[in-house]
């Protein structure tokens, strides 16, 4: 065989066995809420999209927020509330244009979904609720079962661990205060309303202990440091699993919320998470995670399908914060709201944390 041939065919050869090497691509980077919730995520969504299309995943710590977008991860699991306040504010790709499969009874996507599931910037995957748990066994005689309770320490005598965020304490220190449920947001668009609830919390605030990471109310009721709790309905559920759990929810004023797929503007890789979306939002993994973590599925046919714990056989359907006995005292937070005021409350709340003062003393 000639020189050059041999050159040409080793040269091929060399080019075949380094191609592997050359599609080797960076991970999909996804910013998610870590604890029970991303345990699920991985076993129901990260692994059968990893083994479907040879796209790493690797994820990244995250506790709710816009800041996490300066770290510019691919693909962000965020509250719609913050979902609309960041692309107002152009740090988010707009995936107006991406096709979503239909349900699996054959329904069209945007039929399929929830309203209001899908944004300019968002698509909902999931509606969970922010509610307040407690210790069974902190209480003897009477327990809890209102909000107002949150917020009567005479009664029911303990700490409280609340999320060190207006959201969800503003609303349920109106509630606490007689306001309806229809009026809440109007009346927090007002001084009267802001000085009303931070009044109401100021209250309380010698037994508030401030958490962050969505595992710790769990922990902080478990450990017997609180006695109340606020948190996400899926983390308290995946508590109570264990039969020795005293971890009991109140549904009442809870505050529900869609959570979203958004993918940063300067993400590395939009097309992969893109490619996640639409593999993640499908019915059967929609089924699989409500099953798993008491979420309520964006999808109808998702929802028509839940039925019982994989691993405990539990019904699901009573534990889903959308279920008609849950949601009959429920508050849906007011996006909207949020998006325009986000900002400029938490600045607010933020002083109040710091300085102690009354909202009128902050402003």
């Amino acid at each position: 065989m000639p020189r050059l041939d041999r050159m040409l065919i080793y040269l091929l050869l060399a080019g075949v066995a380094a191609a592997p090497l050359a599609a080797e691509e960076d991970p999909l980077v996804i910013a998610t809420w870590g604890g029970a919730y991303e345990r699920v995520q991985r076993e129901v969504l990260f692994e059968p999209f990893e083994a479907e299309t040879g796209i790493a995943v690797e994820t990244v710590p995250y506790n709710g927020g816009t800041d996490i977008l300066e770290q510019v991860p691919d693909l962000v699991d965020m509250a719609m509330s913050e979902s609309l306040a960041a692309c107002a504010a152009n740090r988010l790709q707009s995936i107006d244009d991406l096709e979503l499969p239909p349900g699996s009874d054959g329904t069209p996507a945007r039929e399929d979904f929830i309203g209001g599931a899908r944004h300019h910037c968002a698509i909902t995957h999931t509606v969970y609720a922010t509610v307040i748990a407690y210790d069974n066994q902190a209480f003897s005689g009477q327990r809890p079962g209102r909000v107002a309770d949150l917020f009567d320490t005479e009664t029911f005598p303990g700490k409280r661990a609340l999320r060190k965020t207006p959201a969800d304490n503003m609303e349920w220190a109106l509630l606490a205060s007689g306001v309806p449920r229809q009026e809440l947001y109007n009346l927090l668009s007002t001084p009267r309303g802001l000085e009303l609830a931070f009044r109401r919390l100021k209250a309380i605030r010698d037994s508030i202990i401030w958490w962050e990471a969505g595992d710790e109310p769990v922990d902080l009721l478990e450990s017997g440091e609180a006695v109340m709790a606020s948190g996400y309905n899926g983390r308290f559920f995946n508590a109570q699993l264990d039969p020795d759990s005293s971890i009991e929810i109140i549904w009442d004023g809870q505050v529900q919320e869609y959570q979203t797929w958004v993918i940063p503007a300067d993400a590395g890789r939009p097309e992969a998470a893109r490619q996640f979306i639409r593999f993640s939002t499908q019915t059967e993994p929609l089924v699989e995670l409500a099953e798993r973590l008491a979420y309520g599925p964006a999808r109808h046919s998702a929802e028509a399908q839940i039925r019982r714990h994989p691993d405990t056989g539990i019904d699901m359907r009573p534990h889903i914060p959308t279920h008609a006995y849950n949601s009959a005292n429920a508050v849906a937070k007011d996006i909207v709201w949020y998006a325009h005021t986000l900002d400029r409350i938490r600045q607010r709340f933020d002083e109040w944390l710091e300085n102690g003062e009354d909202a009128e003393e902050a402003q």
